[in-house]
């Protein structure tokens, strides 16, 4: 049972890292670009890329380990509905994930570029902040949902 109580532990502390570290990088995100400072954004983009690659990009490879791992010792098929939605939103998640961590390189580096420069934010920042803010609201929703499965584990049949 001790197996059973570190998976358990191993899966929740690998949701709290996903959705602690998705929040904290959207709030220090928006509160830098909100200044319109070349030099703040660029400095938060890059702590913001180098977080998402330690914290999100680990619990992402953690999570589907760990969730696997602890059906079978718990004695959860994987067909059951609630297992089949969560990887079905885990894989949503990752489809709006992947593309914004290149934004947020992107983001950095034209920010660097206009520090630099002493010049104001491309358009093509702009731009790219538009699509990396509307690309939150998705994923963030979807990690609510999966949390909810996880959690509640609701009883119903996909096949």
């Amino acid at each position: 049972m001790v197996w059973i109580d570190l998976l358990r532990w191993a899966h929740v502390l690998g949701a709290t890292v996903l959705i602690g570290t998705g929040a904290g990088i959207a709030f220090f995100m928006l509160m830098a670009h909100r200044t319109g400072d070349a030099r703040l954004i660029a400095h938060t983009a890059g702590v913001v890329v180098i977080a998402d690659w330690i914290f999100t990009a680990s619990a992402v490879v953690i999570q589907p380990i760990t969730g696997v791992l602890l059906a079978n010792a718990v004695g959860w098929p994987l067909t059951q509905g609630w297992i089949v939605a969560s990887f079905a939103l885990y894989l949503v998640i990752g489809a709006f994930w992947i593309p914004v961590v290149w934004m947020q390189k992107r983001m950095r580096d034209l920010a660097r570029i206009a520090a630099t420069e002493n010049a104001t934010l491309p358009e093509a920042y702009h731009k790219l902040y538009r699509l990396w803010f509307a690309f939150g609201f998705p994923a963030f929703f979807a990690i609510l949902v999966l949390l909810w499965l996880m959690v509640a584990r609701p009883p119903f049949n996909i096949f």
